[in-house]
């Protein structure tokens, strides 16, 4: 196995959503706001070469949107998927699976491009991943989610008859070597690929921990559905990562890619960050 990290590019949301009910006195000396309130967050993915497996998890928001869109959201940087892939030695087309971890914009979104007047998968060979609950709640999404989930971003897939379901139960194996865990706090049935690697364990955080400081307890994004639910969800898993000496792999954090743990008499904290590179080097 081989792991990588894909750069999918920046973007920007709100820092009060983003930190829930941190105030900004904390939050801001850890990602600074710029003069409307916007903080600065990764679009993260991962790419897991495993046997003839060439997967890729989530993909960011894509570039497809009109211009009024990208106003709300300021995508910037210079990385793209197909960049990113290339620096590793591989194309959109060498794909063969893309797991979604959920399918708000911002992880979904370059599963899709525009060809002419065709939406089209941007992974012509790859098969992609969700599960059916998590498939029906963004099909038929509540008021408070509606933005997120976008249809230009999900009907494709299916339409292209590439769409597969996973089936296993949380903490199972979709595939061997990962293991699935699913949270409902952020969002229904949000998937977390648990990755063993080298026997070493490594945890996609997607958003449950989207990143480094949101491992303390009350950091809950204002977008999550049940925030309580992400308490425990978060507090479980981090008990977890710490007693085991996982490594938490960051999606959104705009320095930070990966972080191993230690119980303290102040609860879980980070013990090293590191990037993903210098772990797998290992």
């Amino acid at each position: 196995m081989r792991l990588f990290t894909v750069n999918a590019g920046y973007f920007k949301l709100d820092g009060g959503a983003m930190h829930g009910v941190v105030p900004k006195s904390m939050w801001n000396k850890i990602n600074p706001a710029d003069d409307n309130n916007m903080c600065s967050w990764a679009m993260r993915c991962l790419l897991i070469e495993h046997g003839n497996y060439r997967i890729l998890i989530d993909n960011g928001m894509g570039s497809k949107q009109d211009e009024k869109f990208f106003s709300y959201y300021h995508p910037h940087g210079d990385d793209t998927l197909e960049k990113s892939l290339a620096a590793h030695g591989f194309s959109m087309d060498d794909i063969t699976d893309v797991f979604l971890t959920h399918l708000h914009f911002d992880h979904c979104g370059g599963s899709i491009v525009r060809e002419g007047d065709r939406l089209v998968p941007a992974f012509k060979k790859a098969q992609y991943w969700s599960n059916e609950k998590h498939w029906q709640s963004a099909l038929n999404p509540n008021d408070r989610e509606k933005a997120s989930f976008l249809k230009e971003n999900i009907l494709p897939i299916q339409e292209s008859g590439q769409l597969r379901f996973v089936e296993v139960a949380d903490g199972e194996e979709w595939i061997e070597d990962i293991r699935i865990r699913y949270c409902n706090g952020h969002t229904d049935f949000m998937m977390l690929p648990q990755v063993k690697y080298n026997d070493k364990t490594l945890l996609f955080c997607a958003d449950l921990v989207p990143s480094a400081a949101h491992i303390s307890m009350p950091w809950v994004m204002a977008y999550d559905m049940r925030p309580l639910d992400t308490l425990n969800e978060k507090a479980k898993l981090l008990r977890e990562a710490a007693a085991n000496d996982w490594v938490l792999y960051f999606e959104h954090d705009p320095k930070v890619e990966c972080a191993s743990l230690t119980e303290t008499d102040r609860g879980i904290r980070i013990k090293e960050t590191f990037d993903l590179s210098t772990w797998a080097a290992d």
